[in-house]
């Protein structure tokens, strides 16, 4: 029977989705990040699909969402999306060394995936965790930096409460680039690495993944340990399509 526990890991909120017969065993695990503004919750569909193939899906919430929401406007949150980004790394962190610690992985299988947001924070963990085995970016962007200046120039243009300052825009791009996987390619080690986007994103461009995915294969001795599913007429929104195949193709590399 699969089972859905809430639990906290060091202060992170998360439900811990598992066959209630392996929960404490070691077992090959994902964590899965949501997206922004939205919950750990709202990624159980793929925690059940992998948790009935044999997996330990782990969803937390990210700082300023779910269990961890503060009292912030939409604009002071959106000004916020790059903390909550590298949080997001330190939580990953915290998760890993607690799987460890209580001898819940088998055989280091740890893997590593989200949507949107969460798909970025996927994305950048790959340049900092050699222990990510296995990686999903659903429409994600691979091109932090690009994107970040992106953001930076729309939010000048549109938000009254823009609040950051020239030194400011420039510290945040120095940590960027830091964690900007399109600018290190050499540490995708080859690690399998599968992509889903919709070509209508008007959130997340299509072409930061997709242009990402045509240089990256060409690191890839295997090239079928990348994999890039696009899907026409499909906006901002993960399609049932994208979270069957995403688990198929974990299933298969994790």
């Amino acid at each position: 029977m699969i089972v859905i526990n809430k639990e906290y890991w060091n202060d992170i909120p998360l439900l811990h989705v598992v066959d209630q017969d392996k929960r404490d065993k070691p077992m090959p695990t994902l964590t899965y990040i949501h997206g922004f503004t939205s919950a750990k919750e709202h990624n159980l569909s793929i925690a059940y699909f992998l948790a009935e193939k044999g997996y330990r899906v782990l969803l937390p919430d990210c700082m300023y969402h779910g269990d961890r929401k503060e009292d912030l406007s939409k604009a002071e949150l959106e000004m916020r999306f790059f903390d909550i980004i590298l949080q997001n790394l330190d939580d990953i962190e915290i998760i890993y060394q607690e799987l460890a610690a209580k001898h819940l992985l088998d055989k280091d299988r740890f893997g590593l995936a989200g949507t949107s947001m969460g798909g970025i924070t996927t994305a950048a963990a790959l340049t900092q965790f050699s222990w990510i085995k296995s990686a999903g970016v659903l429409m994600g962007s691979p091109k932090i930096s690009k994107f970040a200046q992106e953001l930076v120039d729309y939010m000048q243009e549109s938000l009254q409460e823009f609040s950051l300052s020239e030194a400011e825009i420039t510290s945040l791009m120095k940590q960027l680039n830091d964690i900007d996987l399109s600018l290190q390619m050499e540490k995708l080690f080859g690690r399998p690495l599968f992509f889903w986007h919709g070509e209508e994103d008007e959130v997340v461009p299509f072409n930061h993944a997709y242009q990402f995915y045509e240089e990256a294969i060409k690191h890839y001795k295997n090239p079928e340990n990348i994999r890039f599913l696009k899907e026409m007429g499909r906006g901002h929104d993960v399609s049932r399509f994208a979270i069957l195949e995403f688990a198929n193709w974990i299933e298969l590399q994790l």
